[in-house]
């Protein structure tokens, strides 16, 4: 019987990500995504804000 390799600890807590992401909610951006590395460095994305999507950026313009 070959013996089990005990699980490494993890480098971030569920409540960490939590507590990032109300964080960016109340800063009043939506959060698209998230992402942990494997150090534990939490990556939060975030959509636009709605109001300034009506005006687009200078790549919005120039495409158009």
């Amino acid at each position: 019987m070959e013996a089990l390799m005990p699980r490494a600890p993890s480098h971030f807590r569920q409540q960490d990500v939590t507590k990032a992401v109300r964080a960016v909610l109340a800063a009043g951006l939506p959060v698209s995504g998230v992402r942990v590395d494997s150090t534990g460095a939490i990556a939060i994305s975030t959509d636009e804000p709605k109001g300034n999507a009506a005006e687009g950026n200078e790549w919005d313009r120039d495409l158009a």
